[in-house]
């Protein structure tokens, strides 16, 4: 007769994913290393009482069954679990849980986050009395034509799996169905456990198997030999072809091999945001990012290529630049995609496999003596990359370091001072587009830049997560001011908890990015200014004395004031050496009258209003036509 042990469903369930492991290449890890929480009411009985019991540290033991971190905002605990399943290429992950109403629908955002991003999180949110003694219960969203709806439905979309678990045994099924999620190439992102308050209270006779140790497999896929063939024999007929790498290579541990491949061949790589780093940037394949935040180098590769070679990418808008940039009348495309989703995109030959395995399957099928491209178009994108080298410098020069610094100058600044030890953690504003271009990515993942849902916020937090995956490296946040004001309140747990972020604060009086494409698109830069109102009711009178230093300062962080290029050099120099969590706060000067990155080199579709009558408006929809005309869909 099988043993059982009487739990209750939340104590069950922590003991569980306790025992849950990844396997990948003969390395072992723990799948779920740990749980985020703020407690309410929906959960401080159930998964608080269980964690109680499972995340101190035993007498005589070293470590607990089931680490426990407080956070102060539900949307950033899953932007830290997220940032640590990156920096683990998605082989463990963190659980997140939650009370019911606001604490359970602040999840959405960073549960969208990470299903965009195909990256693993486990999200516990409290729900209603799955038995309704009392209806409705305090924060108790009522749906009059549906009694089993509640807020959490809000995360179906968002999640790659959702289960409401109404009875305790139907936790065994779901549990396994959430793990097989998780550890899955193709369908991981966030996975979704509602657990009304009742049944996590509620006690049950568990099979002792449910807890026994369990080893996900994460697999390789290998390609289809047909697929192969096929694959092989499109490189051998190109004669411009170009390498797009995407996220899936870093996920994939691709790196070398990608790197094998491209030396072998000759051919250029060019990244997305997802994909930089894929190569060192001074490898002599690199030819750096693509697309609308693109080098000039990589986007007139693109514009003439006859085969584009993508390796573990979405293809979005931002690489794509809309649809205007593979402009090349017979330019074909060859995905290599884990995912047969975005293996056959624009119309694209399928390489459907792991990256790694299909990268080095397709090099085994291109024998160097066979295929190696053209030596002219290897002094052609050897060429572009000096030139754009030469600008990278320009950008990052500040010939007097007695004034404020420009946005790229703190980028060079901080180029002169890492290593491949350090990781860089930026999401949104026009940081992306500057690193995009500019930054020289020196290790597979000193590149951390989360552009798939571009989530203001997501920096601070993700940077706590990628520290704690790698407690001895360097780890920077690279913020502006609007993405502080989003979501600082995390700098709490870092203080609480030791751990060491750097965080740098570019201070530039508003939404910038935003501000400058308002101003492309005829809206004259309308509301993105973090300025007094003035008397015609529009956001351009003073600056607002905001003082974000002491904000830092004041959740417990050191800071550092840099007012200039030679400040910021020795600031950014003593938070690198520093051992608590530090910020270096600049007030950056704006391109209008300093040198500042180069401009896009690729255009990105933003519709304009067809009728205005201002004529920034007009102006801009007239560019706007011009871009249109040159979009393609590719079949």
């Amino acid at each position: 007769m099988t043993s059982t042990t009487r739990l209750t469903v939340a104590q069950a369930l922590v003991r569980f994913l306790a025992a849950q492991y990844t396997e990948r290449d003969g390395a072992r890890r723990r799948l779920i290393g740990a749980v985020w929480g703020i407690f309410g009411h929906g959960n401080v009985a159930g998964i608080g009482q269980a964690l109680v019991e499972h995340s101190t540290v035993p007498a005589g033991g070293t470590h607990p069954v089931m680490p426990f971190h407080q956070g102060r905002n539900e949307q950033a605990m899953v932007h830290a679990a997220v940032g640590y399943a990156r920096q683990c290429g998605r082989l463990s992950t963190h659980a997140v849980t939650t009370s019911i109403g606001p604490g359970a629908t602040n999840l959405v955002t960073g549960a969208a986050l990470a299903t965009v991003n195909h990256l693993p999180v486990l999200l516990l949110p409290g729900d209603v009395f799955a038995a309704r003694p009392a209806d409705p219960v305090l924060q108790q969203l009522e749906v009059p034509f549906a009694g089993d709806v509640s807020v959490n439905d809000c995360l179906r979309p968002v999640s790659r799996y959702f289960d409401r678990i109404t009875r305790p045994e139907a936790l065994i099924p779901a549990a396994l169905q959430a793990m097989r999620v998780l550890t899955d190439p193709v369908d991981t992102g966030a996975v979704t456990l509602a657990l009304p308050q009742d049944v996590q209270a509620e006690a049950y006779d568990w099979p002792g198997e449910f807890f026994a140790e369990r080893t996900w497999t994460v697999r390789r896929q290998a390609p289809d030999a047909g697929e192969l063939a096929r694959a092989a024999a499109a490189v051998r007929a190109a004669r411009r072809p170009l390498v797009v790498a995407g996220g899936g290579v870093h996920h994939s541990r691709a790196e070398e091999a990608l790197a094998a491949f491209a030396s072998a061949t000759g051919i250029p790589v060019a990244s997305t945001q997802a994909g930089k780093g894929s190569l060192r940037w001074d490898h002599p394949q690199d030819v750096g990012g693509i697309g609308h935040t693109g080098t000039a180098t990589a986007d007139d590769l693109a514009r003439t290529a006859d085969l584009v070679i993508g390796v573990g990418t979405r293809y979005t808008d931002f690489t794509t630049a809309s649809g205007t940039l593979f402009a090349a009348p017979d330019v074909r495309f060859l995905n290599l995609n884990v995912a047969p989703y975005d293996g056959h995109k624009l119309a694209g030959l399928p390489l459907i496999a792991d990256a790694r395995a299909g990268l080095e399957a397709l090099a085994g099928a291109l024998p160097a003596h066979r295929h190696r491209a053209e030596p002219a178009y290897v002094t052609e994108y050897t060429d572009g990359k000096e030139r754009w080298e030469h600008r990278v410098d320009t950008a990052y020069e500040a010939e007097d370091a007695d004034v404020r610094p420009t946005q790229p100058q703190v980028l060079g600044v901080l180029d002169e001072l890492v290593t491949e030890d350090d990781i860089l953690i930026n999401a949104a504003g026009s940081l992306p587009g500057d690193l995009h271009k500019l930054w020289r990515a020196r290790s597979r993942d000193q590149y951390h830049v989360e552009y798939g849902y571009s989530c203001m916020g997501y920096e601070i937090p993700a940077a706590i997560g990628v520290r704690m995956a790698a407690p001895d490296r360097p780890v920077w946040a690279l913020v502006g001011d609007g993405t502080y004001l989003m979501m600082p309140t995390e700098i709490v747990t870092a203080v609480q908890e030791g751990v060491a972020i750097k965080v740098v604060v570019l201070q530039n009086h508003g939404y910038a990015s935003i501000g400058g494409l308002s101003e492309s698109v005829g809206g004259e830069r309308y509301g993105t200014a973090y300025r007094r109102l003035a008397a015609d009711r529009t956001y351009t009178g003073v600056p607002l004395p905001v003082d974000l230093a002491a904000n830092a300062a004041s959740l417990g962080m050191r800071v550092l004031r840099a007012g200039t290029v030679r400040d910021l050099r020795a600031a950014l120099a003593e938070a690198r050496a520093a051992d608590t969590p530090t910020c270096v706060y600049v007030e950056t000067e704006t391109a209008d009258t300093v040198s500042g990155a180069p401009p896009a080199q690729a255009w990105w579709d933003v519709p304009v209003a067809e009728t205005a009558t201002r004529p920034s408006a007009v102006k801009a929809r007239e560019e706007y036509d011009r871009h249109v005309a040159a979009r393609r869909r590719h079949l």
